[in-house]
């Protein structure tokens, strides 16, 4: 199973990487049996239940003492739908001080998708195989041309911070992500789930990889308890 340092692959040119944690199914024990001066140091069958308890209780605090360190390299719209989920610590690779690198994200031919019904009922069909490779071909000359012109602009001095308007979405970004559990499988729950857009739920998949490695008893309950988070 992954652990620190290893790296998932995600999409064509992304990945996920723990880079450091602190997250053990004894940290959530411990941080709800201190409420009665109790400190444990292996964890046996009591504290599996225990932890069973407080996910099905929604005692949420204890899984809280913990921390998740991620480094993603991942589509600019994905890392924006990441983004909004606040409770959560990240640093992002600054297009001002630093210039952009020449990756984008072209979708795999059976993840070109027509969509169809009302907002928040989508249901996402893959296009005929013609259709998208046509449409990957749109992709990348639209990338070409907006590489083009901000190196272009780069070219003859534009500032950095103003280049980088011409870029789109689909450009890689990398950031740093720390998360606690609790908000890990906020997270989790929100991101790797069926009503998710598919890129984001890849790497929904890859981080949900790494929690049932380190707190294996956590996610078991998180799982058994419906995938919601406390």
């Amino acid at each position: 199973m992954p652990g620190v340092g290893d790296k998932i692959d995600v999409l064509d040119h992304g990945f996920v990487r723990l880079d450091a944690a602190e997250a053990t199914d004894l940290s959530v024990v411990n941080g709800a049996r201190v409420s009665f001066l109790q400190i444990k140091d292996e964890m046996d069958d009591r504290d599996e239940k225990l932890i069973r308890f407080l996910m099905r209780e929604k005692h949420a605090s204890p899984f809280e003492h913990n921390l998740f360190r991620f480094h993603v390299k991942c589509p600019i719209a994905v890392a924006r739908e990441w983004m909004r989920h606040r409770w959560s610590s990240f640093n992002e690779h600054s297009l001002r001080y630093s210039e952009a690198i020449e990756s984008f994200y072209v979708p795999a031919a059976e993840q070109v998708r027509t969509q169809t019904g009302k907002p928040g009922r989508y249901t996402f069909v893959p296009m005929e195989e013609e259709t998208a490779e046509k449409v990957r071909a749109m992709m990348e000359a639209q990338y070409r041309q907006a590489w083009d012109t901000y190196q272009s602009m780069l070219d003859i001095g534009v500032a950095r911070e103003l280049a980088r308007l011409v870029l789109p979405v689909g450009l890689y970004t990398e950031f740093y992500w720390t998360v606690n559990a609790r908000a890990l499988m906020n997270f989790v729950a929100l991101r790797n789930a069926e009503a998710a857009m598919w890129e984001i739920r890849q790497y929904g998949e890859a981080v949900e990889e790494f929690f049932a490695a380190q707190m294996p008893s956590t996610h078991k309950a998180f799982v058994e308890f419906g995938r919601v988070a406390p």
